[in-house]
């Protein structure tokens, strides 16, 4: 590739994110943004992203490739408007987590010779281009859904493009997309989601229930955090899949309830013991759709001073935290303080300095 236009329709957390990632990378290409929010726009080209910006989506129909980066019921829209607009050798691309609306949408118009599906594996408990960062989808699964009618060669020379952006390019078909990320993502935001309101329920008046909910059941729940509007129309855009899973997991709650009701201590082991395992084999060197933690839990002493001399040690060293915090409820983890960081690197660097300090720590 030489001197490439890249246009951007949508520049959230994930668009924005994947448009610093091609600035750092390729920063001879030139990338155009198009947002129904201006004030993203003038932030994305004074921080350097953008070569420049537009408010007539009409002005990126002459680039190499377009990212739709909205939300799915807009990207149908635009592809409607950009369908007459575009040359034969455009690419079209999304970065949504459900494939089967969008897909629907290429096929009645006819755009399948143009468009390589993609969805980056990656996520935030904030949201908004302010999120974005140039090495967010650096080591995370990016699937590359393409259509069929798109020609071989565009598909692998994009899944390069990807690779390039240092993301793992995986190619799957939309419908096989649509039920791995049920799996491991739309339905495990429903459970976290329903075990935070299960607790919200039998909460006392004196919310003795929220003060303890900490350690690990603050964990597990993380992403009940998420975005509200997004997950409404995530769940509704993929609701066969999501369905099937959700019944799924209710059948396992009722053979553990008729286990626990009939004390059958083998099958309750068995249980978790086959959880265990097969939890333990994920690896952890990739960034799954559900985004890792980088954490730390140092033991220090009940006395004043103590935090800010591990504080100072972080700052002295350069290394950035992203939180941190006393744990009072450590019933499912070891260490009293935990640290924040916002990458592995920086989180590698962290436990060598404190373990060389003489800290006890403990990692995930």
């Amino acid at each position: 590739m030489n001197a490439f236009k890249i246009g951007f329709i949508g520049l959230g957390l994930i668009g924005g994110s994947v448009a610093k990632s091609i600035h750092r990378i390729f920063p001879n290409y030139t990338i155009i943004g198009y947002d129904v929010n201006t004030a993203t726009l003038k932030e994305a080209q004074e921080d350097g992203t953008l070569g420049h910006y537009t408010t007539n989506i009409s002005d990126i129909a002459d680039c190499d490739y377009i990212f739709l980066c909205a939300p799915v019921h807009y990207n149908i829209e635009y592809l409607k408007t950009l369908k007459p607009l575009i040359s034969d050798s455009c690419i079209l691309s999304d970065v949504g987590s459900v494939k089967s609306d969008i897909y629907d949408a290429v096929k009645e118009l006819g755009l399948g010779s143009h468009f390589i599906g993609g969805h980056p594996m990656v996520g935030s408990e904030r949201s908004g281009y302010d999120a974005a960062t140039d090495r967010l989808i650096e080591n995370a699964y990016y699937f590359i859904t393409p259509s069929p009618d798109a020609p071989s060669d565009r598909v692998e020379e994009f899944m390069t493009f990807i690779g390039d952006l240092g993301a793992i390019p995986i190619r799957y078909s939309p419908d096989e997309h649509d039920k791995i990320t049920s799996y491991i993502s739309h339905v495990p935001h429903v459970i976290a989601a329903s075990l935070v309101n299960l607790v919200r329920h039998a909460d006392s008046p004196d919310g003795i229930f929220k003060s303890l909910a900490a350690g690990g059941f603050k964990d597990i729940t993380r992403i009940a955090s998420s975005n509200p509007v997004v997950w409404e129309h995530i769940l509704l855009s993929n609701p066969k899949n999501i369905v099937n899973g959700l019944k799924e997991y209710i059948e396992l709650l009722n053979k553990m309830i008729y286990d626990i009701e009939r004390n059958d201590a083998k099958d309750i082991n068995a249980f978790f013991e086959s959880s265990r395992e097969y939890r333990d084999s994920i690896p952890n060197n990739t960034s799954g759709v559900i985004r890792m933690q980088y954490e730390l839990f140092v033991d220090i002493p009940d006395e004043p001073g103590a935090l800010a001399k591990v504080t100072v040690l972080l700052a002295d060293a350069g290394i950035n935290l992203k939180n941190f915090g006393i744990s009072h409820n450590r019933e499912d983890e070891e260490g009293v303080l935990r640290l924040s960081f916002y990458d592995t690197d920086a989180c590698r660097k962290a436990f060598e300095l404190l373990a060389d300090a003489g800290y006890r720590l403990y990692n995930r």
